[in-house]
């Protein structure tokens, strides 16, 4: 992955925050529906895996793991998918982009919502063999939806062609410099570690509860309803004009949110404590999903966002593999689900404390001057100013940061 050429789009083309933009927001909902749902929807299966091979919760628990680490870390499988598509959505989408992303997100909760009852019924009727086979022929629609995403075209330039600029590796390690996106890589790869595992495992939980396992199932369509509105209200609220800047510290109170109802729902005890418990879990879980990539996008800026997600998703996949397999080592040694949702929570929360306090304290507060110097630099809104195409493209390159390609602020630059 880390040899492979991205288009980095035009230099200075304008995001169009719509037109086609809504046919790529289209695809990259249903890519992320499936990337991260079916992880999770597998997890109906693990009862009859369990029971036909004679493995124990911690070998199940690879199945998922595998698959996100897949998504996360080695560009194969479902990344060859998901991780485009998030780039072109923040092509297409500048202004917007807090509601797109969350729109694009609200993909996870609506697959996820399907896809577990699928499951169940299909495993019923055609065994977990059939029920592979056919969740399986389902993914392929992500290849009608890899087609629409469409790049975006520069303006025309004069009579004289610009010069050309070299192309860009996917890994550019010079991001590791900036101390935002450090503090923020370390707290996401700390809350991966248990952010995926109640999903995981509360399907099972519910079963060993005794509850029939189309009631089970279901829990993972309540999970996938709540979350459903989750998302998009998050996205729409980081996306007002004063709450933007401060869209890092509603990241972190969204993780603490998260793995404090982990915590609270290790007490739960019969299927009615489950359903208030994926209830709340579905809000917090939907606010991390709308929110994870827009403030990564607010740390690094567009430039560098291809190179940044492609670090976090694969520093993210060494923690996922370690995540549902530990609980699940857990479980096996203790059979004992309250101890795996306290571990997990008790990581979520680690996370959130991470990325507040390293935000605060290692990244600290832009002076004021500073802000009014950015806005002295912006050009009155009404000039009528003509470069040459070339001019332009070199002050893009000289001075990115005057220019808003790269300006970080203290509440956006964890």
């Amino acid at each position: 992955m880390g040899g492979a050429v991205v288009d980095e789009g035009p230099t200075g083309i304008k995001a169009p925050d719509g037109g086609w933009g809504w046919a790529v927001l289209l695809g990259c909902f249903v890519i992320t529906g499936f990337s991260y749902a079916f992880p999770k929807a597998v997890s109906v299966f693990f009862k009859e895996l369990i029971r036909e091979f004679g493995i124990g919760y911690s070998d199940t628990a690879w199945i998922s793991s595998i698959l996100l680490a897949m998504l996360y870390g080695t560009g194969l499988g479902l990344a060859l998918n998901f991780q485009p598509s998030l780039i072109m959505l923040n092509r297409y989408f500048n202004k917007r982009r807090p509601m797109a992303n969350g729109l694009a997100a609200a993909g996870s909760p609506v697959f996820l919502c399907a896809l577990s009852p699928l499951g169940q019924l299909l495993q019923d009727h055609y065994g977990w063999r059939g029920g592979f086979l056919i969740l399986g022929g389902l993914l392929l629609n992500c290849c009608v939806c890899a087609a629409l995403m469409r790049p975006l075209e520069a303006p025309k330039p004069g009579s004289r062609p610009g010069p050309q600029r070299p192309s860009r590796r996917l890994l550019d390690l010079s991001v590791f410099r900036d101390r935002g996106f450090v503090i923020y890589a370390v707290a996401a790869s700390i809350m991966v570690l248990g952010l995926f595992v109640p999903p995981v495992f509360v399907v099972s939980y519910a079963k060993d509860l005794g509850v029939p396992d189309t009631q089970a199932a279901f829990l993972l369509t309540i999970l996938g309803f709540i979350d459903i509105f989750a998302r998009p209200t998050a996205g729409f609220i980081t996306g007002l004009k004063k709450v933007r800047p401060y869209s890092v510290y509603l990241f972190s109170f969204a993780m603490f949110f998260n793995g404090f109802t982990d915590l609270t729902g290790s007490t739960a005890s019969d299927y009615g404590g489950l359903v208030v418990f994926c209830i709340f879990f579905g809000i917090s879980y939907g606010m991390v999903g709308a929110l994870q990539f827009e403030v990564l996008m607010a740390i690094v800026g567009t430039h560098k966002f291809s190179s940044a997600i492609g670090l976090v998703l694969l520093l993210e996949a060494v923690a996922v593999l370690i995540g549902p397999p530990s609980g699940g080592k857990l479980l096996d040694a203790t059979h004992v689900y309250q101890y795996v949702f306290l571990l997990a929570g008790a990581e979520v929360v680690t996370s959130s404390f991470v990325l507040v306090l390293g935000n605060f304290f290692c990244i600290g507060r832009r002076p004021k001057a500073a802000a009014e110097e950015e806005e002295h630099h912006k050009p009155p809104p009404d000039a009528d100013v003509r470069v040459d195409s070339r001019e332009v493209e070199h002050f893009l390159k000289a001075e990115p940061e005057k220019n808003g390609e790269v300006v970080h602020t203290p509440e956006t630059s964890v």
